[in-house]
């Protein structure tokens, strides 16, 4: 194998390497897009139970826990 076969596959390696890189680089774009929006429901579902539970304090006192 010659020095320019050497040298045209680690050219042809880099490219594929490249494509790869940007192939994952798109996942991780996808994956951090997928997370915020996920964050953005936990929030509203907090939210949620927050009023909830600060309604149905001001209807009911909340239940005790006794030590027995």
């Amino acid at each position: 194998m010659g020095v320019t076969e050497k040298m045209w596959e680690a050219f042809t390696r880099m490219i594929r390497m490249d494509d790869k890189v940007e192939r994952l680089a798109g996942t991780v774009r996808e994956q951090q897009l997928k997370i915020e929006h996920l964050t953005e429901r936990v929030i509203r579902l907090e939210t949620a139970l927050e009023i909830a539970l600060s309604k149905r304090g001001a209807r009911a006192a909340p239940k005790r826990i006794t030590k027995g």
